[in-house]
């Protein structure tokens, strides 16, 4: 490892620590990897559709979206070491949460975990991300993200694996055991991140200081007003957030009312809590916009349509990005041509299994493990992506690469057998620059306010929380090839960002980025 990449300008290395940091990295995807392969799990044991299995993904964001803004608050008060041992502590928590959970055996108290791991995964990364550019010279930012961004890459290979081992696991009879080993894995989570929050607090992390840790090069002009030709589009990109903050909302109490106590205390079913409090959510966003509007308002980082812009396409992206991720399973074996009879034999023998139509398919079990194949293409995707976008615009790169999504979900929905099958892998190559791109599109040029901003596009990634619960609602009712359909249009919302994203900001292209790991 170069150590030049890691040494300020007083001489000391900070190699260790950020060898340390990145083990964060690897922590959150590792736990995001075995999130991905539970949809499946619930379906079977607890005999829910592919809508209602949904509520795990929902649980895993709605972390991400309530802890946002309290994580970054906490994090700015008790330094980056602190916010690091506070986020260790939360994920410990949650992890040992699914032993009790395990005798409780049900659906709530098994989403309460993934809820309160993902709240303390929320802290690690508000932590992480601005810390690692700080750990060296500047001019190396850049390159010690996409480094830590590595061990995230590996992280989401073996949670798939580890999930499939203990979450498909069967018993000598051939009876699943998923249902009594399911702690193990989580457990496993607890005690390692104990054993870091020890480390951490013991190691000697330097408090290095930065007023702008997502401030980009092109930021050296304070001016934030917007130009009277952007005005429109900022109020029109405005109002649309306002629709997907209420939806958000609405989702939570939908997630209340769905409770069957609560939904029989207030007479409705969940699809309708959704409607009304959303209705009203946003009639009373609007009617305070169009006050504030009235009344001249402050300048703020909303009247920027390339930031406004950046919150709605992060939004999309994360649902299609958790879409694909928690219905890998659903589609491995259900959508792809059968295999020959001959091949469930030695090494294939666990990866093969007759479903209930007589026809030789993937296991559950192994299509898990062809999910650590599919991050491998994410992985890839990243490191190809992080290339070219040291020779070409960010924007372009963003265009491109979310084209080349959409054109894989296409052929999915298309049902072409093999190539459909293929079309997933490549999905995930190709929409692997997406989260940090977007992120870095969003906050550019936006100077002291780029921190601020970021916050609200880490809280955009509630997308990953709602959209699954209609991706899954078309695959109940048409199949999963047919629910691809959500993520061709999230990602063709993704792409058109990317080709209007000069107009949007004002400026030509984005220089360099610096990737924010998700």
């Amino acid at each position: 490892m170069n150590n030049g990449i890691f040494r300020t300008p007083d001489g000391r290395s900070h190699a260790f620590t950020f060898t340390l940091v990145s083990s964060l990295f690897l922590l959150w995807g590792f736990c995001n990897g075995m999130i991905d392969v539970m949809d499946k799990h619930f379906q079977q044991e607890l005999q829910l559709t592919l809508a209602q299995s949904a509520w795990v993904q929902f649980a895993h964001y709605l972390g991400y979206f309530l802890m946002a803004m309290p994580a970054g608050w906490l994090a700015s008060k008790l330094g980056y070491k602190g916010g690091i041992i506070g986020g260790l502590l939360l994920v410990a928590i949650g992890g040992f949460w699914f032993i009790p959970a395990t005798k409780i055996a049900t659906f709530p108290a098994f989403l309460l975990g993934v809820c309160l791991i993902a709240s303390g995964l929320t802290f690690l990364e508000t932590v992480a991300n601005p810390y690692t550019t700080v750990l060296g010279p500047k001019e190396f930012a850049a390159t010690r993200i996409n480094l830590a961004q590595s061990c995230n890459g590996v992280g989401w290979i073996f949670g798939p694996i580890a999930g499939g081992q203990f979450f498909y696991s069967l018993d000598h009879t051939g009876q699943s055991t998923g249902s009594e080993t399911l702690w193990i894995p989580y457990a496993a989570v607890g005690v390692f991140v104990l054993f870091l929050a020890v480390v951490f607090l013991f190691a000697k992390m330097p408090d290095l200081k930065s007023e702008d840790e997502f401030d980009l090069e092109e930021s050296e002009s304070r001016n934030t007003s917007t130009p009277a030709t952007q005005r429109p589009l900022a109020s029109i990109l405005l109002i649309a957030n306002i629709g997907v903050l209420s939806l958000s909302a609405g989702m939570i109490f939908s997630a209340v009312v769905a409770i069957p106590v609560v939904g029989q205390a207030l007479r409705m079913n969940e699809h309708q809590a959704l409607l009304y409090s959303t209705a009203i959510l946003f009639v009373i966003g609007i009617a305070v916009f169009l006050n504030r509007k009235g009344n001249g308002g402050s300048r703020s980082i909303w009247t920027h349509p390339h930031f406004s812009g950046a919150t709605l396409t992060q939004f999309f992206y994360v649902a299609a990005q958790c879409g694909i991720f928690a219905y890998f399973i659903n589609y491995m074996t259900s959508q792809i041509p059968p295999f020959p009879v001959d091949w469930k034999s030695g090494w294939f023998d666990g990866w093969l299994d007759v479903h209930k139509n007589g026809i030789m398919g993937l296991s559950d079990k192994g299509a898990s493990n062809l999910a650590s194949l599919a991050f491998a293409f994410f992985l890839a995707g990243r490191v190809i992506g992080a290339g070219l976008l040291k020779k070409f615009p960010a924007h372009m790169v963003l265009a491109a690469f979310a084209s080349l999504a959409a054109l894989c979900s296409f052929l999915v929905f298309l049902k072409l057998g093999w190539i459909s099958a293929v079309a997933v892998f490549l999905s995930y190559l190709f929409m692997s620059i997406c989260f940090p791109t977007i992120f870095s599109l969003g906050i550019h040029g936006l100077g002291a306010k780029a921190k601020e901003a970021s916050s609200f596009i880490v809280m955009a990634i509630m997308g990953g929380a709602i959209m699954p619960k209609m991706m899954g609602h078309l695959g109940d009712h048409h199949g999963m090839s047919f629910a691809f359909i959500v993520p061709l249009a999230c990602f063709v919302f993704v792409s058109i960002y990317g080709f209007l994203w000069p107009k949007l900001s004002g400026s030509g292209d984005a220089g360099p980025v610096k990737l924010a790991g998700h």
